[in-house]
């Protein structure tokens, strides 16, 4: 097994995965690396913060550099300066949201890449491939997203062509010192999610991702689907749900036996000027912070909050300096690693219960302050 969980707290896990390129501590959150590079930040600022593992994506990197170049370098890992463990999306993202120029088959998905327009060809065994040639200490299988909403027999259709391609792709892995995980698919139908739950399980992966949320529907409906899911998978393996989400949402779905988690919103937030904080959010932009001269979190270690007041971020921002994006993406990220030793902390000491409540009761506090 290269997962095995040492401690429980209700259906909080606190494991440990064994990859390749080492060890990572669960619940984990994975910083997007999408093209080999979190935006505005060096390897360097992702080990100091504590960061285990970073996410990449199969189709961004097989356009640009291309195979060629990442093999010439020796892989990922080499290619990008990271020596710790990545995961890698199969791509399926992009024919979700290059919905308007696919053409979805059983053979695979053929669209227009964002590039130059020239056809691409996106095939099971191609995801795997790429993949394999990346390096990648874990690879998703190639799935089909549906949007949000969609039809029963739509989403039906979809998730079993998806456990098809899922076969394939397990078929199709060669490197057996990289993870390969199945991705349970169903929209917002339960019945579907525990037949794709278990039609993956039948297959048999190393462990095992919750896809297709986080794409226009309720938290309510997001919240029911991932329990369904984590209810249907093996206890003995990883669980990944994919894109989501806030602070809240990540302990919440924690709550429901989650344990690894990646989202673009710490950077992204960061870039457009939003902060995470101990207090909640805070925007940057707000002429309140223009003569405050306390740190963004007086909480958090990073050097963002050890170094700059909110006055001077607030001053970065409003002047549209560059360097404003890359000290809010990097306290971001530093307060979601901090968040995730918390959480492994609190389960060890059987209190994340608590924990959660007390993030909960701070959400609450805020939207009621914002009703005023």
């Amino acid at each position: 097994m290269n997962w095995t969980y040492t401690h429980e707290d209700g259906k909080a896990r606190r494991g440990q995965l064994k990859l390749k390129h080492g060890k990572i501590e669960t619940p984990v959150f994975m910083p997007v690396g999408t093209v080999g590079s979190v935006k505005t930040l060096i390897p360097e600022d992702l080990q100091r913060m504590g960061a285990q593992i970073i996410l990449g994506n199969t189709y961004h990197l097989y356009l640009r550099p291309g195979l060629e170049v990442i093999e010439k370098f020796g892989g990922l890992h080499s290619f990008i300066g990271w020596n710790k463990p990545i995961l890698t999306d199969s791509g399926g993202f992009q024919i979700f949201s290059l919905s308007n120029r696919n053409k979805i088959t059983e053979k695979g998905a053929q669209f227009q890449n964002h590039i130059n327009g020239a056809t691409m060809n996106l095939t099971p065994e191609l995801a795997v491939s790429i993949q394999e040639t990346l390096g990648s200490d874990i690879h998703m299988v190639l799935d089909e997203c549906t949007p949000f909403p969609v039809s029963y027999e739509t989403a039906r259709a979809s998730m079993e062509r998806s456990l098809r391609w899922a076969e394939r792709c397990r078929r199709a892995k060669q490197k057996a010192d990289l993870l390969q995980f199945g991705i349970v698919q169903g929209s917002i139908f339960p019945d579907l999610r525990q037949k794709s739950a278990q039609g993956l399980i039948d297959i048999g992966f190393d462990g095992y991702a919750v896809g297709g949320l986080s794409v226009g529907e309720p938290k309510e409906e997001m919240l029911a689907m991932t329990a369904i899911s984590c209810e249907h998978l093996p206890k003995d393996y990883p669980r990944y749900l994919m894109g989501v989400g806030t602070p809240l949402d990540l302990l919440e779905c924690i709550n429901l036996g989650v344990d690894m988690f990646d989202c673009v919103m710490p950077t992204r937030n960061g870039r457009n000027g939003t902060a995470f904080t101990s207090q909640g959010r805070i925007a940057i932009k707000n002429a309140r912070y223009r003569l405050d001269d306390t740190a963004l979190d007086e909480n958090c270690p990073c050097y963002t909050c050890t170094t700059f007041s909110k006055g001077y971020l607030r001053h970065l921002f409003i002047a549209k300096e560059l360097t404003v994006l890359r000290l809010l993406s990097l306290h971001n990220l530093t307060y979601y690693q901090r968040l995730m030793e918390e959480v492994r902390k609190a389960i060890t000491e059987a209190r994340f219960s608590e924990l959660l409540q007390s993030h909960r009761e701070m959400a609450a506090s805020l939207d009621s302050n914002k009703g005023d």
